[in-house]
């Protein structure tokens, strides 16, 4: 998670919103990116989206199965779509987001089981991934993991 934060605050430095996300395979990390819609001028241009895609191009291969995804941010649906079908065995995030969060917030995508495996980082990690993104630290705190279902 704390490559995850630097990416984070690369994006902030550019004056994007402050997310960022690293894929990783075992102890490998295989891809990281940060938020680059502004930069880009593309609404898709998510640091979950970015690192995916870069994956795949790494590995040659879409299916992401044994991959984890650390981010600091609760992932939008279209990113926890973006991963469900990348086939990402885990993603860790650590600063819920109520508004648009497919995990907690108020969409539930991933309470789905399209994801086998959604946590959310531990108080420690949640409340400086809150820090960065410029929300409050008792927003990302807990430790929750949302059980999957049968896939």
């Amino acid at each position: 998670m704390d490559e995850a934060l630097r990416q984070a605050r690369k994006a902030a430095a550019k004056g994007e919103v402050p997310v960022g996300a690293v894929l990783v395979v075992g102890d490998r990390i295989v891809a990281k990116a940060h938020n680059q819609v502004e930069e880009l001028k593309d609404a898709t241009a998510h640091a979950e989206m970015l690192a995916v895609t870069t994956a795949a191009g790494e590995t040659g291969e879409w299916r992401l199965k044994e991959a984890t995804v650390y981010v600091t941010k609760e992932p939008c649906p279209m990113c926890a779509g973006a991963m469900a079908l990348s086939r990402v065995k885990r993603v860790v995030y650590g600063a819920a987001d109520p508004k648009m969060g497919a995990a907690e917030g108020s969409d539930g995508v991933c309470d789905e089981g399209a994801v086998p495996d959604v946590c959310r980082g531990d108080g420690v990690v949640a409340g400086e991934a809150g820090g960065v993104r410029g929300g409050r630290p008792e927003d990302g705190g807990g430790g929750r993991c949302v059980e999957p279902a049968a896939v």
